[in-house]
């Protein structure tokens, strides 16, 4: 066996192509789409490089593909923590503990290399990204933007001296959830008519309508752990997988005392649209993607982002705030056809938003785990 650092197109087919392999015959596994998996791996296509830097491995036995993984090091999450710390991520192997301690290894001397004192994943590459495996949940598919791992990862990893530094959790949020409690927090909530609720506007405000969402989560997360503020370039990316994914129901915003205080946004899940794709999106998937994503639409749904201003987190309105907005996108799809939904991710230690989840009728059916080493 050997590791050698990607470099050569047959290497980068190799990396991209691995998981295929891996995963064969794993009916729950959703192949990416290949084109979009090498545009993410690209500086010029992929924001997150221009204050990151990385290097990517893979481990061959006898000239076939059998590991992956990457090291990774974001400036920005230097610059908040001061802490030494580097990321590995997108970690895939067959299940053999030789090659598990050779990827790891691999990125933890490069890693060390660049001067780092601790590591932490898989993150692939930022919490914004994929963050986490999958230790739990391995029976459903994955929502867009999530992951989905083989069982015996977790004690391969760990077996090199690594230990658990959060678990994330994924709520399953269906139709059959009750709506009972909320009715009366919120009818009580919002009597007073200091809460309002409207949808974003995807008209030629759009702009500074994502500015004023990103400003709530940066508000909203900023204490979270591992928490990295979004970079412009980074905004106006995800401003523009939104106004092509999202219709305004999609999105609802909570104005408290006549200012913007809290949001979420619910996505179509595109890995329902792709999950017979194998990957391909020419000659003929692109149109069946287009269709089945702005025509037919996805019948699930993934909720990837909620926020309430940090002022008002711990109080009553707060809670009504975070309830309001839910409500209104949940209303919005199960009405059109969305027959289930995911909420995710909350770190597990979030009691607060977890309790306002769960109080909701969200169930917990997922957990995913960020490791830690030191170097």
């Amino acid at each position: 066996m050997e590791i050698v650092p990607v470099q050569t197109k047959r290497q980068w087919h190799d990396f991209h192509h691995l998981p295929f392999a891996l995963y064969q015959g794993d009916p729950n596994w959703v192949p990416p789409l290949l084109l979009e998996r090498k545009f993410h791996f690209q500086a010029k296509h992929n924001p997150y490089f221009q204050h990151a830097h990385a290097a990517f491995f893979l481990a061959y036995r006898d000239g076939v593909p059998v590991g992956r993984i990457t090291a990774q090091i974001d400036q920005l999450h230097l610059d908040r923590y001061h802490d030494a710390t580097g990321h590995f991520g997108f970690i895939e192997a067959v299940d053999d503990a030789d090659v598990f301690a050779a990827l790891l290894k691999a990125a933890e001397r490069w890693l060390h290399g660049q001067g780092m004192k601790r590591v932490i994943g898989p993150v692939s590459f930022s919490l914004w990204d994929q963050p986490g495996l999958l230790v739990e949940g391995f029976d459903t598919p994955p929502y867009v933007m999530m992951n989905h791992h083989l069982p015996y990862y977790q004690n391969r990893i760990t077996a090199q001296g690594y230990q658990t530094a959060e678990d994330l959790i994924a709520y399953r949020y269906g139709p059959d959830a009750s709506t009972r409690t909320w009715d009366k927090l919120l009818a009580r909530a919002m009597r007073g008519g200091e809460i309002t609720l409207r949808n974003i506007h995807m008209d030629k405000r759009f702009k500074g309508e994502v500015a004023m969402l990103l400003d709530i989560i940066n508000d909203a997360w900023s204490d979270n752990w591992g928490y990295v503020r979004m970079t412009q370039a980074e905004i106006d990316e995800l401003a523009s997988v939104l106004k092509l994914l999202l219709r305004p129901g999609d999105v609802a915003i909570a104005e408290y005392q006549g200012k913007p205080a809290a949001f979420t946004a619910i996505f179509p899940n595109l890995n329902e649209a792709i999950a017979d794709m194998n990957g391909r999106l020419f000659p003929f998937n692109w149109i069946k993607l287009l269709w089945r994503m702005k025509v037919k639409r996805p019948k699930t749904a993934r909720m990837p982002m909620m926020g309430v201003r940090k002022s008002l987190q711990s109080s009553p309105v707060g809670a009504a705030l975070a309830l309001s907005v839910m409500r209104s996108v949940r209303e919005f799809n199960f009405s059109r056809g969305v027959v289930d939904s995911e909420l995710s991710w909350i770190l597990a230690r979030n009691t607060r938003v977890r309790h306002v989840i769960e109080m909701v009728g969200g169930v917990p059916y997922k957990t995913y785990r960020v490791y830690e080493k030191p170097l």
